[in-house]
């Protein structure tokens, strides 16, 4: 009995993962200032930790919401490791790798001025307009409030529009 629980437990989280990988990928992508071996690292580390703890993420209320939470916790827990201060790759990239939307125009623009915002800006950005989540569960995932979570969205979409247009400007 006990197996076939752990047996439609795996099952359930390899159908999720399968499911939104690509997803998980792009936000953390966008989380990771476009470094994708970094987004590489950060997805791993998180699904990881989503089959670690399957059964409590599966009886959420909203698993989407509980994965995104882990996946910006596993961003910034990345950020304070030692070894992450130390690059391992050439600054310049040949555009190989299956990077996130290679085929879209302006994404190496997008992704250069999402680079330059600072993290908590960069990561209330993602979470609200890419990954579609509510104020108040990018608040809880950052551990703010609603109105910081107001005012970085404000102040970073400010930020992406005066890149943007001085960009087009050129």
């Amino acid at each position: 009995m006990r197996g076939s629980s752990r047996a439609g437990d795996e099952e359930g989280y390899v159908d999720y993962v399968s499911a939104r990988l690509p997803a998980l990928h792009r936000a953390a992508f966008l989380l990771c200032g476009g470094d994708g071996h970094r987004a590489d690292d950060v997805v791993q580390a998180t699904i990881t930790k989503v089959y670690q703890h399957w059964r409590r993420v599966a009886r959420s209320d909203n698993v989407d919401a509980y994965v995104h939470r882990m996946l910006v916790h596993a961003v910034i827990d990345e950020k304070r490791q030692p070894w992450a201060r130390v690059r391992l790759v050439a600054a310049h990239r040949d555009g190989a790798g299956g990077e996130p939307y290679a085929g879209v125009e302006d994404r190496g623009q997008l992704v250069g001025a999402l680079r330059r915002l600072p993290p908590r800006q960069r990561a209330v950005l993602v979470m609200r307009f890419l990954l579609d989540r509510p104020i108040e569960e990018v608040a809880e995932a950052l551990g703010c409030s609603v109105g910081t979570v107001k005012s970085q969205s404000s102040r970073g979409l400010d930020a992406l529009r005066d890149m943007l247009s001085t960009i087009e400007e050129r």
